[in-house]
């Protein structure tokens, strides 16, 4: 019965949100009780941790034989990061960012989506290449805590408010509690990640939506609330550089390890990409992240209207996966109005950018 399905879905979905938060919070404090940087606590663990949600779903839709939710929740969690999370956050208030720490990761973000583009033309992720993508992510995350190492005083001190050791007493000071959680927040990813996946293709069936849909909306936006939460609490406090970090972070980690290990996991297989994920939802990943690369490298700003439009954005994307799940007549002029929008957001970011680029020196 479908309400059952629904309990089971919400279940799941409860169960990413706690584990997700019980393993940021227990490897934080592991970390920094350890003597590592905040700076590369605030990039690694907590960017990554949020996203483990995802690597739970898409390995966990692996080995359940759901290929197209692996990679399209890795897809569709890109996008709900930029456009949602980010638009929400900047209509709290405009989001500066003035680390270049942060700039520097846009690119590298957008390299990672633009080599996933060019990995899966050939419509599939074979094992050598989730390899080398895991690879990536170690190389990543080494040269962040080389670069931590020549951080600035003011650099290291990003994070210092949002990750404090814990106080001398507090329960989790000591080495096992933090390990603890740890062990707590895995064991809930697991259960989670099977109860999410298990339900929603339920619902794929009963409602004729394809998996693909699925993983590119429901599955996309429900292990992404750890990053909406850390996002917008963020923003609220004024703390933007940490709300645009957390995304750009979780990006990469999205694409190089979560695409990665589920590429290992599918064997000689590979992941199969679907064919619509090749003509339409990997190139607007990509137009996406594109679109944010002008506005930080130049330490400007997502203002507020900035943040309308991606929204608006992502619900006309949402709109058209809908429609096209039902083979609806207005898919071609949607797909069309679509694909003409990617293009001139661009165009306008950069055209927005280039005009007030005389002011930028002002900025630090």
């Amino acid at each position: 019965m479908l309400w059952i399905q629904g309990l089971w879905f919400v279940a799941g979905l409860t169960a990413l949100v706690f584990g997700a938060n019980a393993l940021v919070r227990g490897a934080s404090k592991l970390a920094l009780s350890l003597g590592l940087s905040p700076l590369v606590v605030g990039l690694t663990i907590v960017a990554f941790g949020t996203s483990a949600p995802e690597m739970a779903v898409s390995t966990g839709a692996v080995l359940d034989g759901q290929t197209d939710i692996a990679v399209g929740n890795v897809v569709g969690s890109n996008i709900f990061n930029v456009l949602f999370i980010l638009g929400a956050s900047a209509l709290i208030v405009p989001l500066v960012v003035h680390v270049q720490l942060i700039r520097q990761e846009i690119p590298i973000m957008l390299g990672a989506a633009l080599l996933l583009l060019v990995m899966g033309l050939d419509g599939s992720i074979a094992a050598w290449e989730g390899g080398f993508l895991l690879a990536l992510l170690v190389a990543y995350t080494v040269f962040l805590v080389v670069q931590s190492r020549r951080a600035s005083a003011a650099q290291t001190s990003e994070f210092d408010e949002e990750l404090q050791p814990s106080r001398q007493g507090a329960w989790d000071a000591h080495w096992a509690a933090q390990l603890a959680l740890i062990l707590v927040g895995l064991a809930l990813l697991v259960l989670g990640s099977d109860w999410l996946v298990s339900s929603s293709v339920a619902f794929a069936k009963a409602f004729g939506v394809s998996d693909l849909v699925i993983g590119l909306t429901i599955l996309a936006a429900g292990p992404s609330m750890p990053e909406v939460a850390t996002s917008l609490t963020a923003a609220i406090k004024g703390e933007r550089d940490i709300a645009v970090g957390n995304v750009v972070g979780s990006n990469t980690f999205n694409i190089l390890g979560c695409v990665g290990l589920s590429g290992l996991v599918a064997g000689s297989d590979g992941l199969t990409l679907a064919q619509s994920l090749l003509n339409f939802d990997l190139w607007v990943m990509l137009a996406v992240s594109l679109a944010c690369l002008p506005v930080f490298l130049t330490g400007r700003e997502i203002a507020r209207w900035e943040g309308a439009v991606f929204l608006g954005y992502y619900v006309a994307y949402v709109a058209y996966l809908i429609l096209s799940a039902q083979q609806h007549d207005a898919v071609p002029a949607f797909s069309a109005a679509m694909l003409g929008f990617v293009v001139p957001l661009t165009i306008l970011t950069l055209v927005v950018v280039w005009l007030r680029q005389p002011h930028a020196d002002g900025i630090h």
